[in-house]
């Protein structure tokens, strides 16, 4: 059973490492770009721009329904069956579900975009904008492809679109600084970012499924779906649920910075957050490469391999990621400066406790994907909803306390609930794992 379990994780970091170099392509992309932005808009007006795309990014979490959860597992099912129909009529579902969706939250972000943002400090430009920006949300109308990709194990294709959005914001960054463009020209920038990012998933996910799939499955219609795949709307909104209340924190606290400190504090706590992004984006990742595998697992009767194959997934990211949370905390500072200009060097005071807190959470989507492969997201969903939902009440108490500081706190507080909370879920769940097995299989 050992060798089996790190067979399994040797795949799962497999998986990653084909994400990984899409990622870190993108990351020093990222890096780039930033650096151009920052210091042609000064922390001011880049933050602005910041607070424009959490905000609309914000409305998307909330409203989008994305379903690669539900095609990864179901899909799995389906393809040990050998049921290529089932598959196919799954993903159509998924991408009605997921577009209708998307188009309400493109329609939130619209009309709530001239309210919201002079709370946030938003200039007259970016208010004139945001109306366009709204449909900046279709960046993250893209889940059914990414599922399928997933499922296929094109984590390659997957690895090669994490760098679309970056290579358009950089080229697209060096044209409106050569250009004296100013906000304007960074806003146009970043839409049109998000819907490359947008229409490269949808062209990957077709690419993949060419000659795989066939339009002659949908024949009998779609009514079918939820009766093929048994649990399937109550496991779409669970996770779905799941994946908004866990990301809703950070996507809430640079909106909550730029309310109660102003744009410029948001531009600083931006600028701190994309420098310790090395350690928060393999998380989210590792749980997507870990989520196919453990689906894969439980849909072949094995179980009872979860728990040492999350064990070691969670173990061998958390050792990696200590010399660069060192490193982050040390030289947060230098940092900042390097990366934006002295104008934000600021930046490194609230560093330092971001990294903390991304070290901590690398632990959890490999956490949630288990409990989510057991057919359990709904623990997940309770254990996000209090250290995510619950604790962001300390935010604003934390942010007059202590500053921009109080950001770097709060998120380390909630790193610890999430992770604990989590961890008790999943050993409480797999000492009762034949039980929970034969529901799954049931």
């Amino acid at each position: 059973m050992a060798e089996t379990s790190k067979g399994v994780v040797g795949r799962i970091y497999g998986n990653l490492g084909r994400l990984l170099g899409g990622k870190v392509a993108a990351g020093v992309l990222s890096l780039a770009y930033m650096a151009i932005a920052a210091r042609a808009l000064g922390p001011a007006d880049y933050g602005v721009l910041i607070l424009v795309h959490a905000y609309v990014m914000t409305v998307g979490g909330i409203v989008e329904f994305p379903g690669w959860q539900a095609i990864v597992r179901y899909g799995a099912q389906a393809l040990s069956s050998g049921d290529r129909p089932r598959l196919t009529r799954l993903l159509a579902f998924a991408g009605l579900v997921e577009g209708a969706g998307g188009m309400l939250a493109v329609l939130v972000a619209f009309v709530a975009g001239p309210w919201i943002g002079p709370r946030l400090g938003w200039s007259p430009t970016a208010i004139a904008f945001a109306g366009p920006y709204s449909l900046a949300v279709l960046a993250s109308i893209r889940s059914m492809p990414a599922g399928y990709l997933q499922l296929s194990g094109r984590f390659d294709l997957l690895g090669a679109h994490n760098v679309v959005a970056p290579a358009v914001r950089l080229a697209g960054s060096i044209v409106a600084l050569i250009g004296g463009a100013g906000l304007t020209g960074f806003l146009v920038v970043w839409l049109a970012a998000a819907l490359a990012e947008w229409f490269a998933m949808w062209a990957l996910g077709a690419y993949a499924a060419w000659g795989r799939l066939s339009h002659r499955d949908l024949v009998g219609g779609l009514r079918s779906v939820p009766r093929e795949n048994p649990g399937l709307w109550r496991f779409m909104l669970t996770t779905n649920a799941d994946v908004t209340i866990s990301e809703l924190s950070g996507r809430m606290a640079p909106l909550a910075v730029g309310w109660m400190l102003g744009p410029a504090a948001a531009g600083l706590y931006a600028i701190a957050q994309r420098a310790t992004a090395v350690l928060s984006q393999p998380a989210q990742i590792l749980g997507q490469a870990a989520y196919a595998e453990l689906a894969r697992l439980v849909a072949s009767g094995e179980g009872g391999l979860i728990r040492g194959a999350v064990s070691r997934t969670v173990g061998i990211g958390l050792l990696a990621a200590v010399p660069v949370c060192v490193l982050v905390g040390l030289f947060g500072g230098r940092l900042a400066v390097l990366i934006a200009g002295d104008r934000f060097a600021r930046a490194g005071s609230v560093m330092l406790w971001l990294a903390l807190a991304r070290t901590l959470l690398l632990a959890g989507p490999p956490i949630s994907a288990a409990l989510t492969a057991l057919g359990r997201p709904g623990l997940s969903v309770s254990a996000n909803l209090v250290s995510s939902v619950g604790l962001i009440l300390l935010l604003p108490p934390l942010l007059d306390w202590q500053g921009l500081t109080g950001a770097g706190l709060h998120a380390l507080v909630q790193a610890v609930a999430s992770v604990t909370l989590l961890t008790i879920c999943v050993r409480c769940e797999t000492e009762a794992l034949p039980a929970a097995v034969a529901r799954i299989q049931a």
